[in-house]
């Protein structure tokens, strides 16, 4: 096992410091998902370097976001808000799995073989907002089946690439003036609290909606308490697949003060996001007590193959 965990380690870093890339100059676009009637706008974010984590930014720092430290991010789409109900349940129900997208990519993967979401014991999903209560994996799947349908390789963020696209070329706490908080984000002052659609607010410099607040959003990487300390291989997308908890999400919700919406800010996954969850085994696909956690997809600029974009999927891990 810890040889196995070595080999994976040293994968991602590899390919996060040396990258093969299609392209670096990207295009925005939108992906289409059923038809003309529900696409998802993807932003091309340029590579770049810049300082991950936090030095206090005049807040208590835990050590969780420390030591600050540099990190180069290739080029890769995200999706300009956080994936909606509406798209989400595409998946979940699966009746249109035969309609693909006109301008079908490179990738050829079975859709009728991916693994079919449950639908929730309790449902908080409402129209028009986005997707919450999903676990980290019917995330992945969703990605998955988005992959299948379009041919082009998505997945979740890792925290870097989540951290590079908040800061949006910013060093400070927000990406935005704090003055000016409540034109860009919904956090605990004024979200009524509640969840909103997306796109309500102000975008980040990078057209990116809702990055700070509404629902905080998954990502790929494993949560580490030494925060980014270099002995702990903190800071890397590290893939344990023996271990469910704790998982990383990011950004802050509706129901969070504002210091918790900060770029660098880190949150993680714990079994109290079941804890109201009667089944067993307890669902692979819902969280029933994450109603302030969705998710938003990526698209990577680098050329992998089958094996190594199930890498990024994951597994199920079953929680009795």
């Amino acid at each position: 096992m810890f040889l196995y965990k070595l080999i994976l380690s040293l994968f991602f870093l590899l390919m996060m410091i040396h990258p093969s890339v299609v392209n670096t100059h990207l295009e925005n676009y939108e992906e289409t998902v059923l038809g003309d009637q529900k696409t998802i706008k993807m932003r091309a974010i340029a590579p770049g370097n810049y300082a991950m984590g936090s030095m206090g930014e005049g807040f208590q720092n835990k050590g969780v976001q420390s030591p600050q430290h540099e990190v180069y991010v290739d080029a890769f789409w995200m999706s300009e808000k956080e994936i909606s109900w509406e798209i989400y349940q595409e998946f979940l129900y699966r009746e249109k799995d035969h309609i693909r997208a006109d301008d079908y990519g490179d990738l050829v993967l079975e859709i009728d073989g991916l693994s079919a979401a449950t639908m929730p014991y309790v449902n908080f999903n409402v129209t028009n907002h986005p997707v919450i209560d999903v676990t980290q994996y019917a995330a992945s799947m969703f990605c998955k089946w988005l992959s299948a349908k379009t041919g082009r390789f998505y997945r979740l963020p890792t925290e870097a690439e989540w951290e590079y696209a908040c800061r949006a070329g910013t060093t400070a706490p927000y990406s935005f003036d704090p003055n000016l908080i409540d034109e860009y984000t919904w956090y605990a002052d004024n979200s009524q609290g509640t969840f909103h659609p997306s796109g309500l607010k102000k975008p980040n410099s990078f057209g990116l909606y809702d990055m700070h607040g509404n629902v905080a959003e998954w990502v790929l990487d494993h949560y580490d308490p030494k925060g980014y300390d270099a002995a702990s291989d903190s800071g890397h997308f590290f893939l344990r697949m023996e271990s469910l908890y704790p998982r990383v999400f990011r950004g802050g919700s509706w129901r969070d003060p504002k210091e918790a919406l900060r770029s660098s800010e880190r949150n993680y996954s714990s079994p109290k996001l079941k804890q109201r969850d009667p089944q067993l085994p307890k669902s692979l696909w819902w969280h029933t007590d994450a109603p302030h956690i969705g998710f938003r997809v990526v698209r990577s600029n680098k050329i992998l193959n089958l094996d190594e974009m199930n890498l990024y999927w994951g597994k199920p891990i079953q929680e009795y």
